[in-house]
């Protein structure tokens, strides 16, 4: 490169002519000169080295494009049942929700570059890549509908649980999950055959893998008065939800796309540490044991063509209704299999506030009360509300109206005892297509129950006072209404762990009494209820039990 100055009479189109250098490349050089014909007296012109004297480079070649060798049709990896029979399994998951999500996030952490060959079925298929308010075309109404849609009311078949509803999908209900995650009330773990101090730990390790914080609603003046409220009248424990939300921002290109977490992020982190083999459409129909020891799993894909899958470890993570379901249709022997089946008792009401009352910013509301020792019952109240739509959350493109009057939704879950004469049962008569007998649930209610959900009652009324929120019917309720058993989602308890083989169906790591590497890591290992919302207990406890397992790896 050299410059020039041009004298009198000169034009970019005459030096190009003249150092026989291309008239565009002279102007791609001089962006200064628009006019390739203009007198450029005296202007600097840049000028770059003839081709004979610039540096030598290699010739360009052609690019050819081939695809990757193997080929991604979903968004995870999938693998065959026809596969998966060719490989012997360290551990084999049966089911991906909380429980199965978290058991695999564990072992990953443990099992990384270790060549360990681990595992996962489920029985139904790809339905979201993450929970679905983060679905940018999701509002409250769409996603009510779309769960609704998308779900089985196992409840129309169980007139003692009317309101059960099972999802089966990767990820199975976090998928639409509400979103609370307290601890349990001290009170109840120390009931537990597991050390209150152990238990805290495994709760700030489930707390940190799904990323549990009380900054959600920092800022909303709706929270923070109504905190206030409450606090002055009579509930001091009142406190911020602890919600499964990621508030970082994307950074040095780090995406951030779970903001509400669900078991599809246990999955993507594992995925990222340890190669897993997962299939879908995969019912797990018989468990095979031989010796007291676990071995394999029968399994039935959509077109009913039957598998068998071999692994050293099975853990069950199924639900409260079907893991037991598989235990009992398995033969596997066991008085407490199916039974102390418990849930919440659930109250729902509304209340109504002037919008006047607030501040900007109005926020997001999410408040809950915690189970004391004395209180068997957690409130939780969410809004702000309308007549068709909840804003505890919305789409960046939803257009947030301004309301005059705010609705705020609360729920009451009650402590429901966990006693042997609640249960399911193998039905004798109907199965579904895989050949499996259906569930009969025998539920009630005790007289313990019946006064937890009074008293419940009686709390509503002096919270809304104290909040000075009026409660209001809704859709032909009365203000205050007990749903059907099973509505909660928060059933529980039928494969309880403890100690006493007679009373329990697995020991406290979740092992079932009496065969070797079998494992149960879903809800339904709780040996009691309390009244808080169960998912972060289940993690806690998964991860706990996949530490045991991995131990146990350790010394054979």
């Amino acid at each position: 490169m050299r410059i020039y100055v041009a004298k009198n009479g000169d034009t970019l189109k005459k030096i190009s002519e003249t150092y026989k250098i291309k008239l565009n490349k002279l102007l791609m050089y001089n962006p200064h000169i628009s006019n390739p014909l203009m007198n450029l007296a005296g202007y600097k012109v840049y000028i770059p080295s003839p081709p004979s004297l610039a540096k030598v480079t290699s010739p360009i070649g052609e690019c050819t494009l081939s695809p990757p060798s193997d080929l991604l049709s979903s968004w995870i990896p999938l693998t065959s049942l026809e596969q998966m029979t060719d490989t012997d399994y360290d551990v084999l998951i049966v089911g991906s929700g909380a429980g199965g999500g978290a058991v695999l996030r564990r072992l990953a952490e443990h099992w990384r570059n270790s060549g360990k060959k681990v595992g996962m079925i489920e029985a139904g298929n790809l339905l979201l890549p993450t929970h679905a308010r983060n679905i940018p075309t999701m509002n409250d109404p769409r996603f009510t509908q779309y769960f609704h849609t998308v779900s089985k009311w196992t409840g129309k078949n169980l007139p003692d649980f009317p309101g059960a509803r099972q999802l089966f999908a990767l990820g199975g209900r976090t998928l639409f999950w509400g979103m609370s995650a307290p601890r349990m009330d001290r009170s109840e773990i120390l009931t537990w055959p597991i050390p209150l101090k152990e238990m805290n730990y495994y709760y700030d390790i489930a707390e940190k893998v799904m990323r549990v914080t009380t900054a959600y609603m920092e800022g909303s003046s709706l929270q923070e008065t109504l905190l206030k409220r409450l606090h002055e009248n009579g509930f001091p424990e009142a406190t911020d939800v602890p919600t499964p939300v990621d508030l970082q921002v994307t950074k040095y290109g780090e995406i951030h796309s779970d903001v509400f977490w669900s078991s599809i992020s246990t999955l993507a982190y594992a995925l990222n540490r340890m190669p897993f083999d997962l299939a879908i459409n995969a019912r797990a129909v018989e468990l095979f044991v031989e010796q007291n020891k676990a071995v394999g799993v029968k399994v039935m894909s959509s077109n009913k063509k039957s598998y068998v899958l071999n692994a050293k470890t099975i853990v069950l993570s199924g639900s409260t209704f079907e893991t037991p379901r598989l235990l009992l249709h398995s033969g596997i022997k066991g008085r407490a299999i199916g039974h102390y089946l418990t849930n919440h008792s659930f109250l729902l009401a509304t209340a109504k506030v002037n919008r006047q009352e607030f501040p900007e910013i109005l926020g997001t509301l999410s408040i809950f009360i915690p189970q004391t020792t004395k209180r068997l019952y957690q409130i939780q109240m969410g809004g702000p509300g309308g007549a068709d739509q909840w804003y505890l959350w919305y789409p960046q493109y939803e257009e947030k109206p301004l309301l005059d009057e705010l609705l705020i939704g609360i729920s009451a879950f009650g402590k429901v005892e966990s006693r042997f004469e609640n249960y399911v049962t193998l039905d004798p008569q109907k199965r579904d297509q895989y050949g499996v007998p259906k569930l009969n649930v025998n539920f009630s209610y005790s007289q313990k129950d019946r006064e937890i959900i009074e008293e419940m009652a009686e709390t509503l009324h002096e919270a809304s006072s104290a909040m000075k929120a009026a409660l209001v019917a809704r859709n032909g309720q009365q203000p205050i209404c007990l749903m059907p058993p099973g509505s909660d989602y928060h059933e529980a308890g039928t494969c309880r762990m403890g100690n006493d083989p007679y009373t329990s169906v697995t020991n406290p790591y979740g092992q079932v009494h009496s065969i070797e590497g079998l494992y149960v890591a879903d809800n339904s290992i709780f040996p009691s209820m309390g009244a808080a919302n169960p998912t972060l207990t289940t993690v806690a406890l998964s991860i706990r039990t996949a530490d045991y397992i991995a131990r146990k790896f350790l010394n054979t």
